[in-house]
C-alpha cells in the first residue's frame, strides 16, 4: 500500500517543530517497517527543493512562489504536480491531510483521501472563543467535503468539530496520536529535587503565563524549587516575542524568585528523554489541546505528570491514579498539585508505575500503527 502524507512539519534538524512533526516522525517510519511505501510532500523549511529519504519514508520538501494574497494558489499547484508525478511512478491508494489541507488537492481516481483531526481552524476558534476567519473557514468546509474518512485523535476533538463541521456519515475512527516507548523509556539517573519541567511551545494556550504566576506560591513552602521551561518561541502578529512579553511583564513581579525561572529554548526529539529524566514534577497546564504529546511521553518514562483538567486531559490521566489534573487557568491549583507532589514522595512511585503502564496499553506505536493499518485496509475496500 502507498500512502502519501501531505505535511508541512515533517521534522528536519534543526529546524524547530510541533506535535504534528512528532507523530509524522513516529508513524511513517512504522508503516515503511509494516511494507508500506510512504511518501511525505510538503512546503520547504527554507523554500528550496529537497528530496530525502528517512527510514524508507520519501520526503519531498518543496519551493513555491510568494505573492501576498496568492500564495495559496501556488503551494496547491507544486503540491498537485508532485503527486501527480508521483502517482504515475507509483499509484497511491491513500493521501492523508490535517483539516485544512485537502481544500485545494485535486482528488484522484482511486485514491482514499483522509483528514486526520489534530484540530483544526472551527476546533480552535471555537475554544479559544473567537470568531472564524472567512477564508480559512471556506478552506476547511471545502476540504472536509472532499474527504472520504476522518481520523480524530481524541474523542474531545471528535466531538468539538462535528459541532461546527459535517462528517457527512462518512466513515470515522477515533486513533490517538502514538507515542515511541522506546524511546521514551524510563531513564535511571538522579532526579532534580523539586525541579519542575514544562515542554512545548511558550505560548498562551500552553499555560505558561499561569505556570509562571503559580510559581511564588510553590516557592513559599519549597524553596528549592526551579521552574524549567523547554520549547520555541511563539510570536504575536507583530513579531513580538512571547518570551519576551513575560520577561517585561510578569517575571518582574517575581522579584528575585525569577532567578529561578529557566527558557531553555527548542529542544530536538531526540533529546526530549533526557529533558524529561531529570523533572522531579512535568507540569502541562494547556489551555486547549486535541490530544498533547508531551504529556503521554512523560508519562511513558515514569514521571509523575501533572495535566490539563480541560480538553482530552481527562481521556488520558485518572487522577491520583496514573497523574494529576489542574485548572490551567487557576495559579492557585496549578501550585496546589504541584505542592502535592513535592509533599508525597511516597505515593509518586505507584502513580508513576501506572503512568507508564497507561500509554503502554493506550498509546504504544506498535497498537496505533496496527490500529492505523486496519483503518487504511478498511477505507480502501470499502
Amino acid at each position: 500500500m502507498h500512502v502519501c502524507l501531505i505535511a508541512h512539519e515533517y521534522p528536519k534538524p534543526g529546524f524547530p517543530h510541533g506535535g504534528v512533526g512528532s507523530f509524522l516522525k513516529t508513524l511513517a517510519p512504522k508503516l515503511v517497517e509494516n511494507g508500506f511505501k510512504v511518501t511525505v510532500i510538503g512546503v520547504s523549511y527554507t523554500n528550496t527543493y529537497e528530496h530525502v529519504d528517512d527510514k524508507g519514508v520519501s520526503v519531498y520538501r518543496l519551493n513555491y512562489t510568494r505573492i501576498k494574497g496568492l500564495t495559496w494558489f501556488f503551494i496547491a499547484r507544486v503540491i498537485n504536480k508532485k503527486i501527480a508525478e508521483i502517482n504515475k511512478l507509483s499509484p497511491i491508494d491513500v493521501i492523508e491531510t490535517s483539516e485544512l489541507d485537502l481544500a485545494f488537492i485535486t482528488k484522484l481516481k482511486n485514491v482514499k483521501h483522509i483528514i486526520r483531526m489534530h484540530g483544526g481552524h472551527h476546533f480552535f476558534a471555537e475554544s479559544e472563543n473567537r470568531n472564524i476567519k472567512f477564508w480559512k473557514g471556506f478552506q476547511e468546509k471545502r476540504s472536509f467535503k472532499k474527504a472520504d474518512a476522518f481520523i480524530p485523535v481524541s474523542n474531545y476533538v471528535k466531538e468539538h468539530t462535528e459541532k461546527l463541521l459535517n462528517f457527512q456519515n462518512k466513515p470515522i475512527q477515533l486513533i490517538n496520536l502514538p507515542i515511541d516507548i522506546k524511546l521514551f523509556s524510563p531513564i535511571q539517573n538522579q532526579i532534580k529535587k523539586f525541579s519542575i519541567v514544562f515542554v512545548g511551545s511558550v505560548c498562551e494556550k500552553k499555560g505558561v503565563r499561569q505556570l509562571i504566576q503559580s510559581f511564588p506560591l510553590v516557592k513559599e513552602k519549597f524553596p528549592e524549587a526551579t521552574l524549567q521551561l523547554y520549547g520555541r518561541d511563539w510570536f504575536f502578529p507583530d513579531g513580538k516575542s512571547y518570551i519576551k512579553m513575560l520577561r517585561e511583564t510578569e517575571l518582574p513581579k517575581l522579584g528575585k524568585l525569577q532567578n529561578d525561572i529557566f527558557f531553555h529554548g527548542n529542544v530536538e526529539y531526540v533529546d526530549m528523554p533526557k529533558t524529561y529524566s531529570n523533572a522531579h514534577v512535568c507540569v502541562f497546564p494547556s489551555h486547549m489541546e486535541t490530544q498533547g504529546l508531551v504529556a503521554p511521553e512523560a508519562m511513558a518514562m515514569g514521571k509523575i505528570v501533572i495535566f490539563t483538567n480541560k480538553g482530552p486531559g481527562p481521556e488520558t490521566i485518572i487522577e491520583f491514579e496514573n497523574g494529576l489534573l489542574c485548572d490551567p487557568f487557576d495559579p492557585e491549583n496549578i501550585a496546589e498539585k504541584i505542592n502535592w507532589v513535592f509533599n508525597n514522595d511516597e505515593k509518586v512511585p505507584l502513580i508513576s508505575k501506572n503512568a507508564r503502564e497507561t500509554v503502554l496499553k493506550k498509546f504504544s506505536t506498535s497498537i496505533i500503527v496496527q490500529k492505523n493499518i486496519d483503518f487504511y485496509n478498511k477505507i480502501i475496500n470499502k
